[in-house]
């Protein structure tokens, strides 16, 4: 696969003030650390990726680019990779002494193309539906019908801060992202740490349950696979799980989806929102 266009490469690298980038490929973030990592902290020049996804990614070491410069530059990539409809900006930055201990830190940021018409999250908003994200929702749905943000750093933290979230709020949407499976174990092909992380989640969902109330709904899903037996380091392509509970409903098998947007059309029409432009809800399914 290759990399971005000479143009906004060159582009970004006026504009940022940069002397040169590394880079310029796709690659998996803990592989391009150990490739380019030390002759980033030679040199000084910004390690730049992308992915299978839409994403111009950023990495640089935050001793060499404190936080607020290497966000800064991300702004200024956000802004230049708008012409080319590239979905998201990512910084990554990075702590470590060589290529055997570079680490990716919790100080991800994302940048978020925007989004070309109005979605769910706005419309809960208009109908005010309180809208409460955990860990980086908020960042990829560009801060759209938001809330309150809670970021978080671990999926422990996300699973507590959900379960303090859903004690307080009597009507809305709690939407939590668990990063843990993706960044430290599905990438890095760490079976005992996704197992680790099964069992932590599957540890505190009685108390999720009960936390949700009779009238509440869990849904449990993911946007892509990321299987850590599979070989190579990018997002895999089996079926995303969809688990859904509420102590008002009987036990159902909902099947495979056609799409996705399912789940948000359910979403929509528990809120009692006009029906969106795609997905087809399962909540009479779930109830019958």
């Amino acid at each position: 696969m290759e990399g971005f266009p000479e143009e906004l490469i060159n582009a970004f690298i006026q504009e940022t003030g940069v002397e040169k980038i590394l880079g310029n490929k796709a690659a998996s973030g803990t592989e391009i650390l150990k490739e380019l990592g030390e002759e980033h902290v030679k040199t000084e020049y910004p390690i730049v990726y992308t992915s299978a996804d839409s994403v111009f990614q950023i990495a640089c070491h935050e001793n060499i680019f404190p936080l607020e410069e290497l966000y800064h530059i991300c702004k200024i990539a956000r802004r230049l990779c708008n012409k080319y409809a590239i979905g998201r900006v990512i910084a990554r930055p990075f702590v470590g002494d060589s290529a055997l201990d570079f680490k990716r830190t919790p100080n991800r940021k994302d940048l978020v193309y925007e989004l070309p018409e109005p979605m769910l999250l706005d419309f809960l908003k208009e109908k005010q539906v309180p809208v409460i994200s955990v860990g980086k929702i908020s960042d990829i749905f560009n801060h759209q019908g938001i809330s309150a943000s809670l970021k978080t750093k671990s999926n422990l933290e996300g699973l507590l801060t959900s379960v303090t979230e859903m004690e307080k709020l009597k009507h809305g949407l709690v939407f939590t992202n668990l990063i843990d499976f993706d960044q430290l174990y599905g990438h890095r092909n760490d079976i005992s740490g996704f197992s680790n992380a099964l069992v932590e989640l599957d540890r505190k969902l009685p108390e999720i349950m009960k936390t949700i109330g009779p009238d509440g709904l869990l849904i449990i899903t993911s946007d892509h696979g990321n299987d850590p037996t599979h070989p190579g380091t990018d997002h895999t392509r089996e079926y995303a799980p969809l688990l859904v509970y509420s102590p008002s409903f009987k036990s159902k098998n909902l099947g495979i989806r056609k799409t996705f947007s399912d789940i948000g059309q359910t979403v929509a029409e528990i809120f009692n929102l006009a029906p969106l432009k795609h997905g087809t809800s399962f909540l009479k399914e779930l109830s019958s």
